[in-house]
């Protein structure tokens, strides 16, 4: 499947005593846990201008710095802290996207072509349209596209 597309439940018609035969092969695909009304709050713009900032190359004690600085406004602020953010790189051909883990260690700039790791590709075709100042990646599978202007768009 792609980037952008989910499965789909198949139902098979009733039986003579009504009840619905699921599709051989269904999967029982279960719900990812919605968000939290902390996690929908808009972000300060500190925290834009901390994550812009790591797009700029910055030295890998600097990175680990800001990253580890991350984890803490999110958690102290959120309740919990992404695993990583995607964006839109602006750096030219052949780079689309680019990936920081909140490890401080991972910023990863991707071509068109490059396969991007799970759960960070569920945010790929997200950060491509170009909407968005960054996606915010969480462990469970969640996934917070944020505006410019830190206001949070709802999954």
């Amino acid at each position: 499947m792609g980037d952008i597309e989910r499965p789909r439940r198949l139902v098979r018609p009733a039986t003579a005593t009504g009840a619905v035969r699921p599709a051989v092969g269904a999967e029982r695909v279960s719900a990812r846990p919605g968000p939290t009304a902390e996690l929908l709050r808009a972000r300060p713009s500190f925290l834009l201008d901390a994550l812009r900032r790591m797009d700029a190359r910055l030295a890998d004690e600097e990175l680990r710095e800001t990253a580890a600085w991350l984890r803490e406004q999110y958690t102290t602020s959120y309740g919990t802290a992404p695993v990583g953010y995607v964006a839109r790189c602006f750096l030219g051909p052949p780079y689309v996207d680019h990936l920081f883990g909140t490890d401080g260690c991972i910023l990863e700039h991707y071509a068109p072509a490059d396969l991007m790791p799970d759960p960070f590709s569920a945010a790929r075709m997200l950060a491509r349209s170009g909407s968005y100042a960054f996606i915010e990646v969480y462990g469970n599978g969640l996934v917070l596209p944020v505006l410019a202007d830190g206001g949070v768009v709802r999954p």
